[in-house]
């Protein structure tokens, strides 16, 4: 990974795309996930630093006001692209010309140089920023957060491949940027091999976990979280907490349960299995999917379903779950995992993307290779049955996360622009011209 030997000044004032979703949705339901989290925390810690901060979403409502202040030094600008309601993530690249001509529009209206950076994440907000930064005369910094090659790879059974027009047009961000930042060194090389990324663009970057909200309760914090919930007191609670389509593998959990009830039928009156969520993407074809799943494998007094939560409420359920569980079949990082971990939660998880990172596999969780059910049955199983390892792992997963607060993250990425911005005019023009 590319060490920046100079350093540069730092930016004063970046736009930053999030064209697809917005900071201010709900996280779990629709298109809002890990992304909307990382830039929320991402975009308040810059501004700690004297980084000014303006967020650029498609308005999704009529009534949305043109911006809104997310914190001191954060705005939010609503940009009207396409209709408000209606429009699903894979219609947005039809309306990327309106929503790049709503961002320049924008800045045509301060001074010349009012942005020094710009920092697109996902890649429809890769191509509008491509556009602004040529226009503008700044660097382009972009975040993948997911990539179709990557996910194609590790596709869901009966989920749909990522179209050749996100693969192009993630091609095309990745030669036009100054700096990518990866979530951790396997997604660096990720890009590398997948999209002949250079060594002098990438620069690792662990997310972070607001280490404010998300925290361990502290003795009896299970059993009030628990009370407060709804949930019995001896109970075992494994939680799946986000969007509920096939590339998460709700169903790995649900298959997993069935399995392991069916060897040891003495832990069904002990056991909840609690999805806190909403359908997202292609889970949208059947919403009521898991729910069905459920009834056929005999578990409707076992699984329960909640709808998507704020972070106040999602802290109660980390503390109150005895094992957050993740069988995604593919993650850039995982957010959730250290969420839960900070809240002195272990985390079962899948074996892929960045959650080896995030869980340390027997020591602040386990990780599990494959989506057999079978495999995640007999992973589970000791989360059911001894305790001492629950306590154990829980200990060790709060002081693992406590390494990885935000403030270290936004630090981190201050000095990735800081790099950008340090690049000859003359090589960033040349780069442009390349990619253009």
């Amino acid at each position: 990974m590319h060490a920046f030997a100079t350093r540069g000044r730092r930016p004063r004032r970046i736009a930053m795309l999030s064209v697809h979703t917005s900071p201010l949705h709900q996280p779990g339901t629709g298109d809002a996930g890990g992304m909307n989290v990382y830039i929320v925390e991402l975009a308040k810690r810059l501004a700690t630093l004297d980084i000014e901060v303006e967020v650029f979403t498609r308005s999704t409502s009529s009534d949305l006001p043109p911006s809104v202040e997310l914190a001191p030094g954060v705005l939010v600008r609503h940009v009207t692209a396409g209709p408000y309601e209606g429009l699903v993530k894979e219609d947005l690249p039809t309306q990327l010309c309106a929503f790049t001509h709503g961002v320049l529009r924008t800045e045509a209206g301060h001074r010349p140089g009012h942005y020094d950076l710009v920092h697109s994440h996902y890649w429809l907000s890769g191509q509008v920023g491509w556009l602004a930064a040529e226009r503008w005369g700044v660097p382009l910094v972009h975040t993948m957060h997911t990539m179709a090659k990557v996910k194609n790879a590790a596709l869901a059974e009966g989920d749909t491949p990522e179209p050749a027009a996100r693969v192009i047009g993630e091609t095309q961000v990745v030669e036009a940027a100054d700096r990518l930042i990866a979530n951790t060194a396997d997604e660096a090389r990720e890009l590398a091999f997948h999209y002949a990324a250079r060594p002098d663009q990438l620069a690792v970057v662990h997310p972070g976990v607001n280490l404010e909200r998300f925290e361990p309760g502290g003795p009896g914090g299970q059993q009030a979280a628990r009370a407060r919930l709804g949930l019995p007191q001896d109970a075992v609670v494994l939680l799946f907490a986000g969007r509920i389509q096939p590339l998460k593998a709700p169903d790995v959990l649900v298959k997993a349960v069935a399995e392991l009830l069916a060897r040891r039928p003495e832990l069904r009156e002990r056991l909840v299995v609690a999805v806190v969520g909403g359908p997202s993407g292609s889970g949208l074809a059947e919403p009521k999917g898991l729910q069905k799943l459920a009834a056929q494998l005999g578990l409707c007094d076992v699984v329960r379903f909640h709808p998507p939560v704020g972070q106040a409420e999602l802290t109660q359920w980390y503390r109150a779950a005895t094992a957050l569980v993740m069988p995604s079949h593919s993650e850039s990082f995982g957010l959730v995992a250290l969420e839960a971990q900070a809240c002195a939660t272990p985390v079962v998880a899948a074996a892929v993307g960045g959650l080896p990172v995030a869980v340390r596999d027997g020591e602040t969780g386990t990780l599990v290779l494959g989506h057999d059910p079978a495999d995640w049955a007999r992973a589970l199983e000791p989360y059911l049955t001894r305790p001492e390892l629950v306590a154990r792992q829980g200990a060790a997963a709060a002081r693992h996360a406590a390494g990885f607060g935000w403030g270290a993250a936004a630090a981190a990425t201050a000095e990735v622009y800081s790099g950008a911005m340090s690049r000859p005019a003359g090589l960033l023009s040349l780069a442009r011209r390349r990619s253009g």
